[in-house]
């Protein structure tokens, strides 16, 4: 039984559950069987998950291109009055972590959600997959695999989804009506972050510390947390347990990804891209983010005048966990705003 009220910190757990996608072995969607330990807190959020995409209206799916899978969610169908939805999450995530956003967005928005290459269920191969070109390279087969090419979409990405974003609006404009970056990865920050510094310490190799995207205890997941957020949610230790459970089987596999993409083939693929954008930009920053620096967004603006720029008070890195509401209503405006400048056009000509 599920309680029938269900407070919306819920779902900022879910958001965090998507920070530590169970292992991606198989990719299939987990029993809700009973467990002991660390298991039950992991199933427990396996359940919740379940829970709100049903509340949601969102179905989990699956589509190839030929052995490769690919597992996304979805709500509604295209061809509505605005263009279709597909989001990007970002290092480490899965889908899930729109769940927030996509309870703001219109009931009728048609909404993709999809696992990035190697992430929950979709299929995890190798290096190749994992850089920035070949995860554009692998959504763009998503996109034809599921008919998202046959009119124009609007593309979200977050954070690494963000770079991964930006660089497709720049390989493929005539697949897209439009293009939202949320915090991109990708850039040359004029302001290093806490993260960046963190970054540079260990690449000196002054001090032996682990990833601080890859937690591998409860204090470091605590300290991912702080930094992701400008306001951590206060969760029990025990569901911290739960979380961190379910992101060590799969440690070895973000160290894979990470090293892709801060390598030198990806770490600046958005900035050697972004003059080849031409679709309409938006850019959504929060003001306190401590993994990317907000000053990204003046580089962006600086290289694309006519983008649009919000940057977010009391707000950190994990916007769709900060801000859901806020984040789904400025997609949903520009959208609108790009249908009245797209009806504009149409009447001139």
């Amino acid at each position: 039984m599920w309680p029938k009220r269900y407070c919306w910190q819920e779902v900022s757990w879910l958001c965090l559950c998507s920070l530590s996608s169970p292992p991606s072995c198989s990719g299939l969607e987990r029993s809700s069987r009973r467990t002991t330990g660390k298991g039950t807190e992991r199933t427990y959020t396996q359940r919740t998950n379940r829970y709100w995409r049903r509340r949601l209206g969102l179905v989990v799916r699956y589509s190839h291109r030929g052995n490769y899978r690919f597992c996304y969610s979805s709500r509604g169908a295209p061809g509505g009055t605005t263009p279709s939805l597909l989001l990007l999450h970002g290092f480490s995530a899965t889908k899930d972590m729109w769940l927030p956003v996509v309870k703001f967005l219109p009931r009728n928005q048609h909404v993709v959600c999809v696992d990035m290459p190697g992430h929950e269920g979709t299929s995890r191969t190798g290096p190749e997959d994992y850089s920035i070109r070949g995860q554009v390279e692998r959504i763009h087969q998503f996109v034809q695999s599921i008919g998202l090419d046959k009119r124009p979409f609007h593309l979200v990405g977050t954070s690494m989804g963000g770079n991964v974003a930006g660089v497709y609006a720049a390989t493929y404009p005539t697949h897209l009506s439009s293009v939202t970056l949320v915090c991109p990865a990708g850039l040359v920050y004029p302001t290093d972050s806490e993260f960046i510094s963190r970054l540079r310490e260990l690449e000196k190799g002054e001090k032996d510390e682990s990833i601080p995207l890859v937690p591998t205890t409860i204090q470091e997941l605590e300290d991912m947390l702080r930094l992701c957020c400008y306001t951590p949610p206060k969760l029990p230790r025990q569901v911290l347990s739960g979380l961190l459970a379910n992101r060590i089987p799969n440690n070895d596999f973000y160290k894979e990804v990470f090293m892709e993409i801060v390598g030198e083939k990806s770490r600046h693929s958005l900035q050697e891209n972004m003059h080849l954008i031409t679709v309409p930009l938006q850019v959504i920053w929060g003001k306190e983010d401590q993994v990317l620096d907000v000053s990204g967004a003046a580089v962006l603006q600086g290289a694309l005048p006519h983008c649009q720029v919000t940057v977010l008070d009391s707000c950190g890195h994990s916007v769709a966990l900060e801000r859901p509401r806020k984040a789904a209503k400025l997609i949903t405006d520009f959208l609108s705003e790009q249908a009245v400048s797209d009806g504009n056009v149409k009447k001139v000509s």
